[in-house]
């Protein structure tokens, strides 16, 4: 098993360099996400510390564009186009046996289906010629750092690891799914009452509620007061946000650690809940006219 090749490499080296890549994409994802939310979120699908996109990814880039490795601009054009795929394709996937979104480019200038955006595309491409430039050739030098039969054992104990993750972790993404449009449900019908205990506590209603109607106009053309009320409007926002997803986690966590981690590392495992409503919503409008 381990002498069969792919495109020239053998099994040995395309498993060793899987986990590798996994575990790299694991401390890149985690600690990327980690610092832009203030606090530790541990990435990835698994509950272990692999990115198997990122391995999976990794590992298909090279081997696809092994033979254009010598021409820069081909290298980066053809990174873009090879990840771009993949990302694509894995959302896709992902989206259909799990019915959940795992990440979401809505929100992101020249994106498509909020899976895959330019702007992470061209970046993808970057990625591709420092694979090939420097990542790569320290991962290599890495595994012949230890010996043959070191590395079957190694590869063989984290394979079964790996698997054993995975299962438990596909069973709970199944769990959620089953779950998602209960909460959504619940999530709506709290929104009104977390909103008004928001809104009290940042006191837009007092500032408001204490004007009389004169007064009131007067103060909409004064610019400071104007700023003060966007201001908290934007707080009220991140609160009801941040409620929200509190509340969304402690349901979560009565469906197991793996549950409660997908929902506090990917907060947009509803988007494809919601696309499907929308879409269910539309059609039955569009029947009654």
């Amino acid at each position: 098993m381990w002498d069969f090749t792919i495109r020239g490499v053998d099994i040995y080296h395309i498993l060793n360099w899987f986990f590798i890549y996994s575990f790299l994409g694991w401390v890149w994802e985690t600690g990327y996400v980690s610092v832009k939310h203030g606090k530790f979120v541990n990435r990835g699908f698994v509950s272990g510390p692999f990115c198997t996109i990122y391995g999976f990814g990794a590992l298909s880039v090279y081997l696809i564009l092994k033979p254009v490795s010598d021409n820069l601009f081909l290298l980066y054009v053809g990174g873009v186009i090879v990840a771009t795929a993949l990302e694509y394709v894995t959302a896709v996937l992902m989206e259909s046996i799990f019915h959940t979104s795992w990440w979401d480019y809505s929100d992101q200038k020249y994106n498509f289906q909020g899976r895959i955006c330019l702007g992470v595309s061209l970046g993808w491409g970057v990625f591709t010629v420092a694979l090939f430039r420097i990542i790569h050739p320290v991962v290599e030098s890495i595994v012949a750092l230890y010996p043959v039969i070191v590395g079957k054992i190694a590869v063989t104990a984290i394979g079964i690891y790996w698997m054993v993750d995975f299962c438990f972790s596909a069973a709970a993404a199944s769990k959620l799914h089953a779950r998602i449009p209960v909460w959504e449900k619940t999530l709506e019908e709290m929104q009104n009452e977390i909103v008004m205990k928001i809104r009290e506590k940042m006191g837009i209603a007092e500032m408001v509620r204490e004007l009389s109607l004169d007064s009131l106009k007067e103060r909409l053309e004064d610019l400071e007061f104007l700023k003060e009320i966007d201001k908290r409007r934007s707080s009220v926002t991140e609160e009801f946000s941040a409620e929200i997803q509190r509340r969304k986690e402690a349901m979560a966590s009565r469906l197991g650690r793996n549950a409660h981690r997908f929902v506090k590392s990917y907060p947009h495992l509803n988007r494809g809940y919601r696309i499907r409503k929308e879409r269910h919503l539309k059609n039955r409008k569009d029947k009654k006219n």
